[in-house]
């Protein structure tokens, strides 16, 4: 057959080395030689002897996710293969976390990440269950995070000088030794008359880059396990 779908741009290659890297916009490829972890229902394809399996958060994480609606619903893959994941067509990005970094992360922005990788699931500092229960998860450890951002994301330099204030529904990520609190920029007289739909948003400041996607949330998708 002939046709363009068929072209170097879109055939995939064998990996040359284990682990994760892009496809293309839209997808992320992984050599699974042992154990990585991904976002539920994530697979889009694979070949290999793979097996998926759901893994468990822990009681802290489900009483959180109970709380907030918020959480990072994964599976372990294992085995020896190629895995591709993807989410509704999102813009799919990945970020080299090196011992001593620590990076916080939306769990509606992972895809794919390595074993090596320890996560977390914290209160935003500041926030708490009055800020709309901001629960994100913190990355640390030596490896490789998939992160998935509806367009192509915002990434803002936060200095001591300038402080970042960004929508709390628009909010990716944020790197470490940044300070967060919730800042009010609507008045009370605004807020009678209906408000601006700003009312509140996430201070970040300190020095290092805060990840924005250049949309508010779009309401959660019930999601089948």
């Amino acid at each position: 057959m002939k046709s363009d779908l068929f072209s170097s741009d879109h055939i995939v290659r064998p990996a040359v080395a284990a682990g994760m890297t892009v496809q293309n916009a839209k997808s992320i490829k992984y050599a699974v030689q042992g154990e990585m972890f991904a976002r539920q229902g994530a697979m889009v394809a694979y070949r290999g002897s793979l097996q998926f399996e759901r893994k468990g958060q822990g009681v802290g994480g489900m009483l959180k996710r109970a709380v907030t609606g918020e959480g990072l619903p994964l599976m372990t893959v294992r085995g020896q293969g190629e895995a591709w994941f993807a989410h509704e067509a999102q813009n799919c990005f990945i970020v080299g976390i090196e011992p001593g970094d620590v990076f916080t992360v939306n769990g509606r922005n992972v895809l794919c990440f390595d074993a090596s990788l320890s996560y977390e699931i914290k209160t935003v500092k500041g926030a708490g269950i009055t800020g709309g229960g901001l629960f994100n998860s913190v990355f640390t450890g030596h490896g490789s995070l998939g992160l998935i951002c509806e367009g192509n994301p915002l990434v803002i330099p936060v200095s001591q000088q300038q402080p970042v204030f960004v929508d709390t529904d628009a909010v990716v990520g944020w790197t470490a030794h940044l300070r967060t609190s919730l800042h009010r920029s609507q008045s009370i007289g605004s807020m009678i008359r209906g408000g601006s739909g700003e009312a509140v948003q996430l201070k970040l400041e300190g020095e290092g880059h805060v990840v924005v996607r250049p949309s508010e949330a779009t309401p959660q998708k019930t999601q089948q396990h």
